[in-house]
């Protein structure tokens, strides 16, 4: 029976199978759209080194045949074989991926799969559908990577850029279009499924019908008369119409589809990221879903509003040399209208100390009284935060103990976890004491002066540590995911994931840093806040159980390595739990 794989999830092909020569169908349809299904073969850093390893419909098979393409069969959209003890030793990751050719969007697709067959018998599956995907146009279905021995994980993870920007994840180069050759259909290998499989099926089936069974499994072993495979019979030539969707004659192998344009010098890479940091918008004034907002001045968390007392979109004044004074006096420094003068010297006779003319008490305060903008959630300085119940009118959750002000007709109840939610909670350490607050007015949060970012998830999400977690939305979804790794305490680590349309309010110790995820980023998981939910989180080699483990010690624990595709990011805060 097959394996159902989940996103994410991962396994050893020898737990799956004892076969070395697979078979690996992929399944994808939409009304009105034409995909084109590629293998990328990567070196130790995950780059297309050696373009003779991305296998597309021009470029059917690697030098040594380890890697073939062999188009639509037993009810897949399109099929290859790996025979993994032919991979060479460069090649450490074989990526499966799907793109549109022409208009369209990932989000249009309907039920699909990628599969892994072998001896006739299928042992995994992956199985998606477009609800997963938004406006992505090319998509990471599934990986088999070298660690030790070959795995396979299902991936899920697409890009909106298309083929260019898949291409660019990888290392490779679009080149400039131009007119392709048909190649001449060979004859079936041996391997393949029989010839009277049936073809593809359709986008979905017709309403109030069942969907279709599934097709059978390719067999391995050629039927009795089938020449050896990859070897066509003697005195005849591989003859046969093209495949559906071939381009036109003249382009040369190794030529990527058409429709891909190279990208003007110095574009960057577009991809939708799967989490937009940013300060909620006033009612109608709410980006779209998939736009980035502009880049956060430097020392500024994204997504969190500017600094208080500070216009937004304005950077801080530089600080002055040491030893100079600063451009401008701070407050509460001598020369700024309002303040007393330094110590020795006459205050000005006939103004109050407030400056301005008004109650010095009064003006004292002034910098510090409440800031109403009219939004749900609205930082009153970088360690204060204040939500407004009456926008939006759904319920918020708080961590226990962190309301220090509200004002209005305003409920507090406990919201409990449930029995399985206490079991998980206290079996991960992931557990949160939460209160429901209800009605009618504004409620101040704050824990420990540290300091407090929202931010805002339009349909995507984000892995934050329970620790972190101050407030958010009850609208958004949460749950505890498990980090897996050998090597650790119980064997995983936990997180907790968001997801939804909200806010969720996250506390830091200090100002964080916020950094793209590329293959050589390492953060401690200690000093770990969060990072996109479309990161890929494996344990670093480096683990240690505790600081003092023996004599020596580096003193750093546990560290995680985070993967993704351009746009995923993680933060972390100047200090360790």
């Amino acid at each position: 029976m097959a394996r159902e794989f989940q996103r994410g999830h991962k396994a050893r092909i020898s737990d799956l199978t004892a076969g070395r020569d697979l078979y690996v169908g992929v399944q994808i349809a939409g009304p009105g759209l034409t995909f084109d299904i590629s293998c990328f073969g990567l070196d130790a850093d995950e780059r297309l080194s050696d373009d003779r390893y991305f296998i597309f419909f021009n470029q059917p098979k690697s030098p040594e045949e380890a890697i073939q393409q062999l188009g639509a069969q037993a009810g897949d959209t399109d099929s290859f074989r790996v025979t993994l003890d032919s991979i060479p030793s460069t090649i450490h990751k074989l990526s499966f991926t799907a793109t549109l050719d022409g208009a369209g969007q990932m989000s249009q697709i309907g039920p699909g799969y990628i599969r892994i067959v072998a001896g006739g018998e299928e042992v995994a599956r992956y199985s998606f559908t477009g609800s997963e995907f938004s406006t992505e146009r090319a998509v990471m279905l599934g990986d088999f990577y070298l660690k030790d021995v070959w795995r396979f994980a299902a991936v899920g993870q697409g890009f909106d850029g298309g083929l260019d920007a898949l291409l660019k994840n990888f290392g490779g180069e679009v080149a400039e279009e131009e007119p392709a050759p048909a190649p001449a259909q060979g004859a079936t290998p041996g391997f393949a499924p029989p010839g009277q499989a049936a073809p593809a099926p359709g986008f979905a089936p017709p309403a109030a019908t069942a969907a279709p069974a599934p097709q059978p499994a390719p067999a391995f072993g050629a039927p009795q008369g089938t020449p050896p495979q990859g070897t066509p019979p003697q005195g005849t030539q591989p003859q046969g119409m093209p495949a559906p969707g071939t381009p036109p004659q003249g382009t040369p192998q190794g030529t990527p589809p058409q429709g891909v344009q190279p990208p003007a010098p110095g574009t960057p890479q577009m991809h939708g990221a799967p989490t937009i940091a940013a300060p909620i918008a006033p009612p109608g004034q709410v980006p779209p879903p998939g736009q980035v907002p502009p880049p956060a001045p430097p020392g500024q968390f994204p997504g969190q509003q500017a600094p208080f007392g500070q216009p937004p979109g304005q950077t801080p004044p530089a600080p002055a040399a040491y030893g100079q004074p600063p451009a401008q006096p701070y407050p509460g420094q001598a020369g700024q209208p309002g303040q007393p003068a330094p110590y020795g010297q006459p205050q000005a006779m006939g103004v109050p100390q407030g400056g301005g003319g008004a109650p010095g008490l009064q003006a004292a305060l002034a910098q510090y009284r409440e800031a109403p903008t009219g939004q749900r959630w609205t930082p009153q300085n970088p360690r204060l935060m204040r939500v407004d119940l009456g926008v939006g009118g759904q319920p918020v959750l708080a961590r226990q103990g962190t309301m220090v002000l509200y004002q209005g007709k305003v409920d507090f109840s406990y919201k409990g976890a449930g029995f399985r939610g206490r079991i998980v909670g206290n079996a991960t350490g992931q557990e949160m004491q939460l209160m429901r607050c209800t009605g009618q007015g504004q409620v101040f949060l704050a824990e420990n002066a540290a300091e407090l970012h929202p931010i805002e998830l339009q349909g995507d999400a984000i892995c934050v540590a329970a620790e972190n977690v101050l407030a958010f939305d009850e609208s958004l979804h949460h749950e505890v995911r498990r980090i897996e790794g050998h090597g650790i305490p119980g064997g995983a680590l936990f997180t907790m994931q968001f997801q939804g349309t909200g806010t969720v309010v996250v506390k830091t110790e200090g100002t964080p840093v916020v950094l793209p995820v590329t293959p050589t980023t390492f953060a401690d998981s200690n000093a770990i806040v969060a990072w996109s939910a479309g990161s890929q989180v494996i344990i670093s080699s480096q683990v240690r159980l505790r600081r003092s483990a023996y004599p020596g010690h580096s003193g750093e624990t546990v560290n995680l390595q985070f993967r993704g595709a351009p746009g995923n990011f993680i933060v972390v805060q100047p200090y360790e739990v």
